[in-house]
């Protein structure tokens, strides 16, 4: 009787490659891929993937490495700024304390005065601060006059 021999093909989802290694590298291979439950397969599949994964990282860097420069010398000219601004209101109340320590006290009249501008300045920075905005430019002529009871 004769015997049939039918072929059949395995099905995978890896393609075959064949190249050539320097004797350094073939020697190192052939020590990683002793290792229990190790084959070269495995070590050159996990060596390409962790080479193109670094590839891919110097891809983002260099697209976003300069976007991510600028944001950051833009942060810390506002945090320069904001450094300045803090010591300047600081030296503005050491020198208004400074220049009424002496004063005699306040009348009635003068004191009542002072309330009502003190309560304006605080119900003004309030809506500023709810409209998120701040000006460099001083106050508006109706503030001014507000200000001028």
């Amino acid at each position: 009787m004769a015997r049939r021999c039918i072929l059949v093909r395995m099905q995978t989802t890896k393609t075959r490659h064949q190249f050539y290694l320097p004797d350094v590298l073939s020697a190192k291979l052939e020590v990683a891929a002793a290792a229990p439950e190790s084959s070269k397969t495995d070590v050159l599949t996990k060596a390409l993937t962790a080479w193109f994964a670094a590839e891919e990282g110097q891809a983002i860097e260099a697209k976003f490495g300069v976007t991510l420069a600028r944001q950051v010398k833009a942060s810390e000219a506002l945090e320069r700024q904001m450094a300045h601004l803090t010591e300047v209101v600081g030296l503005l109340v050491r020198h208004q304390l400074t220049m009424t320590a002496h004063h005699p006290a306040f009348d009635a009249e003068t004191r009542h005065l002072g309330k009502l501008r003190y309560e304006q300045f605080v119900r003004m920075a309030g809506e500023l601060a709810a409209k998120g905005k701040a000006s460099g430019q001083g106050p508006k002529p109706e503030i001014q006059q507000e200000f001028d009871l």
